[in-house]
C-alpha cells in the first residue's frame, strides 16, 4: 500500500523520526543513496541545489557519483545550508567535487543529467528572481531531469505552480505527496517512484489506488446465477434540451460493462422515441413530463424504482423546479445508493444540504472543482489549493462518499481517502463523467455500497480511458471509446499474476 501525504504530516513525520529514531545526517543519507540508485547512467551531471535538506540530498548524490567515478559539478544558488545539509557539502569540497554558483549566465546545455534539488516539499508561493531563470534554463537544458523528492516550486499539497522544473523523473523521498498526483503533476512529472528510508507516517494519510487494492471485491461468478444476480440499475436524466440520446445509452452500456444484470434508462416521456434506437442492451423507461422535464410523481417514480439496486440521477437533466422535488423525494424514502452527478448536483447546490445527513440513501457525489464550489460554497481556488481536505471535510460533514474529479481522482467518505492516478488528457471530453457515472451505477448494482468500490469505479474508468488514448489517441477520442475499452480493463485486473 503506498501512501500519500501532506506536506505538513510529511515534515512532523520526518522530524519525529530524526528525534527518536534515526538522525538527520544518516537519513539525508539514505535520501542521497536511494535517488543515486534510481537511475544507472548518470552521465555529466549537474547537482542545482537551493539551501535547505533538499540540497542536502543533492550533495550525498554528487559524493557518491564522485567516489564511482562519475563527472559531477554541484551549483549553488545560496549560500546558506542546513546543518546536515552542510555537513555532506563540506564533505564534497574536501573530495574535490566541483562547484559553481549559479549566475544569469549558467547553461546546462552541455549536461547529460541535471538533478533538480532546488526546493523541496516545504515550498509554498511562486519562484522568483534567479531561481526562476535557473528553473527555465533546466527546462531548456534538453538534459535527462531528475527532481529530488518534488520537482521544484511544484506545491506538495496541490500540484498547483506558475513555474516549476518539469522532470523526466521525480524521486519522492520517505512517501508520496498529494503535489505527485494532484493539479498540473501529471504534465510536469513524466515518471515517478518512491523511496523508503526510513521515516514511518505519523499522521493522516491517503492511499494510491491500485490493482491489488480490488482483489476482494473481484468474486468469481457462479454458472447458477442470472441477471437479478447482479441488479437492476437506474439511470435517471434527460431532458427536452438536452436529450442526449447517445450519451444516456453510453450510460448503459458503461453500467452493464461494469458488472449489473439490467440497467434501465428513465427519461422523459417527450425524448424516449429519440433515445430508444440507441439502446442496444439497456431497457427504457419514459416518465411523465412537462416541457421536456419529468414531473415529481410519487406513484410512478415508486414505479420506476421498485427492484433497483442502485441509481443515478443527473445527467442531462437541465433545470426544472420538479428536479429538486424529485431528488429530495429520492433521498428522503429509497434505501438504495444514489449517484449524483450533473445537473444533479446543481440541483442539489440550490437545495438544504441537512438533507444529505438524514438521506435513508447511501449518497456519492461526482463533482469536478466548480460543481463542488457550487456544493460546498467553497471557492474553487480554493479547491485547487487543497482539494483532499476540502473533500475530506465535505464528505465528513454530510456522510457521503464524495469523488472529486481532476487530472488524478479523489475518492472519499471523510476517514479514508484514495487517490486514483488513472486517466488520460483524452478524457477532457463531452461525456467522460457520464461513463463514469454508468460505472458506478453499474458496481454498485451488486457490489457493497463502500469507499473501494467507489475508488474502483474511478480506476476503472480512468484506466479504459487510457487505453482508448493509446488506441484512438488523445487528441481523437470520445467518451465512448473510453466506455469501449472497460471490458480490457476487466480483463487486465482479472488476471492473476
Amino acid at each position: 500500500m503506498e501512501k500519500i501525504v501532506s506536506s505538513r504530516v510529511m515534515r512532523e513525520s520526518d522530524e519525529y523520526t530524526c528525534a527518536n529514531i534515526t538522525i538527520t545526517c544518516d537519513l539525508m543519507y539514505r535520501a542521497g543513496k536511494g535517488i543515486y540508485e534510481s537511475i544507472e547512467n548518470w552521465g555529466k551531471t549537474a547537482v542545482v541545489c537551493g539551501a535547505g535538506n533538499n540540497a542536502g540530498d543533492g550533495y550525498v548524490v554528487a559524493k557518491l557519483l564522485y567516489e564511482h567515478g562519475g563527472d559531477a559539478t554541484i551549483f549553488l544558488l545560496s549560500d546558506k545550508f542546513s546543518e546536515s545539509g552542510r555537513y555532506y557539502f563540506d564533505m564534497c569540497a574536501e573530495m574535490g567535487v566541483k562547484t559553481e554558483k549559479c549566475t544569469a549566465e549558467t547553461s546546462f546545455s552541455c549536461f547529460d543529467t541535471v538533478l533538480d534539488c532546488i526546493f523541496g516539499t516545504g515550498f509554498h508561493g511562486e519562484v522568483r528572481g534567479l531561481a526562476a531563470e535557473i528553473i527555465d534554463k533546466i527546462n531548456e537544458s534538453g538534459a535527462y531531469v531528475v527532481s529530488a523528492d518534488i520537482n521544484s516550486g511544484l506545491s506538495a499539497d496541490s500540484g498547483t505552480s506558475k513555474k516549476c522544473v518539469r522532470s523526466d523523473l521525480t524521486v519522492s523521498v520517505g512517501s508520496y505527496k498529494y503535489g505527485h498526483f494532484l493539479g498540473m503533476a501529471k504534465d510536469v512529472i513524466r515518471e515517478k517512484k518512491n523511496i523508503d528510508i526510513g521515516i514511518e507516517v505519523r499522521g493522516e494519510y491517503a492511499i494510491l489506488a491500485e490493482k491489488e487494492d480490488f482483489a476482494k471485491l473481484l468474486k468469481p461468478r457462479l454458472n447458477a446465477s442470472n441477471k437479478g444476480s447482479y441488479g437492476y440499475v437506474g439511470i435517471m436524466g434527460g431532458c427536452r434540451e438536452y436529450s442526449g440520446a447517445v450519451k444516456l445509452a453510453g450510460l448503459g452500456a458503461a453500467a452493464l460493462r461494469s458488472g449489473c444484470g439490467v440497467a434501465k434508462i428513465i427519461v422523459p416521456e417527450s425524448i424516449a422515441a429519440s433515445v430508444a434506437p440507441w439502446l442496444l442492451e439497456a431497457t427504457l423507461l419514459p416518465m411523465r413530463d412537462e416541457a421536456g422535464h419529468i414531473i415529481f410523481d410519487k406513484a410512478a417514480l415508486d414505479a420506476a424504482l421498485s427492484g433497483l439496486a442502485a441509481l443515478s440521477i443527473g445527467m442531462g437533466w437541465g433545470k426544472s423546479p420538479e428536479n429538486a422535488k424529485i431528488l429530495e423525494y429520492i433521498l428522503a424514502e429509497k434505501e438504495l445508493p444514489l449517484i449524483i452527478d450533473a445537473d444533479g448536483l446543481n440541483t442539489l447546490a440550490g437545495m438544504e444540504k441537512s438533507l444529505l445527513k438524514s438521506a435513508k440513501c447511501r449518497v456519492v457525489l461526482t463533482p469536478h472543482p466548480k460543481e463542488f464550489e457550487r456544493i460546498s460554497g467553497v471557492p474553487v481556488a480554493e479547491v485547487l489549493e487543497n482539494p483532499v481536505e476540502n473533500a475530506k471535510a465535505f464528505a465528513r460533514e454530510y456522510g457521503v462518499i464524495l469523488l472529486l474529479k481532476g487530472a488524478s481522482t479523489v475518492v472519499t467518505d471523510g476517514e479514508v481517502t484514495y487517490i486514483c492516478d488513472r486517466g488520460s488528457a483524452g478524457m477532457a471530453t463531452a461525456g467522460s463523467g457520464d461513463v463514469l457515472s454508468g460505472v458506478l451505477t453499474g458496481l454498485l448494482g451488486y457490489m457493497e455500497y463502500s469507499l473501494l468500490s467507489v475508488a474502483l469505479g474511478a480506476y476503472l474508468a480512468g484506466a479504459a480511458g487510457e487505453l482508448a488514448a493509446e488506441e484512438y489517441t488523445q487528441i481523437a477520442m470520445t467518451a465512448g471509446d473510453t466506455a469501449k475499452m472497460l471490458p480490457k480493463v476487466w480483463k487486465l485486473l482479472l488476471e492473476k499474476k
